[in-house]
């Protein structure tokens, strides 16, 4: 009998530390770190999922994982007359495992019994920090026209960005013959699969598994990593292993400085991944706050999330996130600023006042280049943070520098006059 979208389960991979992303990560899981001011990385593979027509889904997780979980819960709510679900697998101790998620195959390894459960005739593997817009019904109608037991989703590259990537040889009928991952340059002869500037075929790190293939090489297979482990070992017992070529925007933001400029160029006049597609909205937790107040500010290519007060600011290339406050005098240039949980109250002001804060937001008179900020930040007033790029990596009690780009973490405090 021929399977449709409603018998694909989805498995989304966000257990992993996220020590790129550091200090993002600090207190929260890499899939729940906050993306264009509003939103979550979390959001864009269940997005996607949905409407592929995918509406069962596991969320694998495992390190700072109360936030992803609680935005997962406010935000994913199915009817009771539909059969869609997102449920969170966290990492556990069992009778038969003591021991945490060791990589991307042992997670899917260590929750087997959940996999079985929902009984699905293919599935489709996921990562929690993509940035991309992908038809999976396409992709599982390729994995199952070529009568495949594993699709991947490959992205034509140079031989320069090979080195990043594990590299795919296909044949014409996309049948893949051989794997290798993260490839030096003096070892890509012979890895060519296409012609012109960008031969090699990268892995996307997005599957397709027949159900009852995975659960076997699970169970048979001991390495942790499909990366490294899982796939080449399919390949080498005769698995049938096709290529699934996607040349859309993709975008691994794993790492500070990918996930700065993915946000940057959502403020570009066209970018190039387009948060405003009506066919193809990108869902997060509905939130109600007021439209944003711009007094008397300055401003060229911002991205601006709700309920935020501009006061007599000047900003140039920015994501200005949720109940972000920037008052008078304040310059901002290439922030991404991750806004504030909660408003503060007069009582609150207050008590800042007693306490010698800075209220939360930019304070007047301060000027910010290349910097990341994260929620409930307190930037007192007259603090210069300039670009540090090309410099070396840096971490102080009130700010991270991580690829130039200085962050500062969530919650703190950068008192007046500070310069960075």
């Amino acid at each position: 009998m021929q399977s449709s979208m409603q018998d694909v389960v989805g498995l989304i991979l966000g257990g992993g530390a996220g020590s790129r992303l550091y200090p993002l990560t600090k207190l929260r899981a890499k899939p729940a770190v906050p993306l264009a001011g509003h939103y979550r990385l979390i959001d864009i593979p269940i997005s996607n999922c949905i409407h592929s027509g995918i509406n069962r889904m596991y969320v694998l997780t495992q390190f700072n994982s109360v936030s992803l979980h609680r935005h997962i819960a406010r935000t994913y709510v199915f009817d009771n007359f539909s059969n869609g679900w997102v449920r969170i697998l966290a990492a556990e101790q069992t009778p038969s495992s003591s021991s945490w998620y060791q990589g991307t195959a042992d997670a899917l390894r260590k929750q087997l019994f959940q996999l079985q459960v929902p009984r699905a005739s293919d599935m489709v593997i996921l990562s929690g920090d993509h940035l991309y817009r992908m038809d999976y019904s396409k992709f599982v109608k390729f994995h199952w026209d070529h009568d495949a037991e594993v699709t991947i989703a490959v992205k034509p590259v140079t031989a320069e960005d090979a080195t990043r990537f594990g590299i795919l040889k296909a044949d014409e009928d996309s049948r893949i013959h051989k794997f290798v991952e993260k490839p030096p340059l003096n070892k890509l002869e012979g890895l060519e699969s296409l012609p012109g500037e960008r031969p090699y075929l990268g892995s996307m790190g997005i599957y397709v598994y027949r159900g009852k293939t995975l659960i076997e090489t699970l169970r048979k297979e001991t390495g942790s990593d499909f990366g490294k482990h899982i796939i080449p070992a399919a390949i080498e017992q005769g698995l049938k292993v096709v290529a699934y070529p996607f040349d859309g925007y993709w975008e691994d933001i794993g790492t500070t400085r990918s996930f700065y400029e993915a946000n940057l160029a959502l403020t570009s006049p066209n970018p190039p991944f387009d948060l405003f597609d009506a066919e193809w909205p990108i869902y997060t937790r509905a939130r109600y706050l007021p439209g944003s107040r711009i007094i008397d500010s300055d401003m060229q290519q911002v991205f601006l999330a709700s309920g935020t007060i501009l006061n007599q600011a000047t900003i140039r290339r920015c994501v200005i996130g949720l109940r972000s406050m920037v008052n008078p005098g304040a310059h901002l240039h290439r922030v991404v600023m991750m806004g504030a949980d909660y408003y503060e109250t007069e009582a609150d002001k207050a008590e800042n006042r007693r306490l010698g804060l800075p209220d939360m937001g930019v304070g007047e008179g301060s000027v910010i280049e290349g910097a990341i900020l994260d929620k409930n930040v307190r930037i007192g007033r007259n603090v210069v943070i300039r670009n540090h790029a090309g410099e070396p990596d840096v971490e102080t009690k009130s700010y991270v520098i991580r690829d130039g780009i200085v962050v500062v973490p969530k919650g703190t405090t950068i008192p007046d006059g500070t310069i960075v």
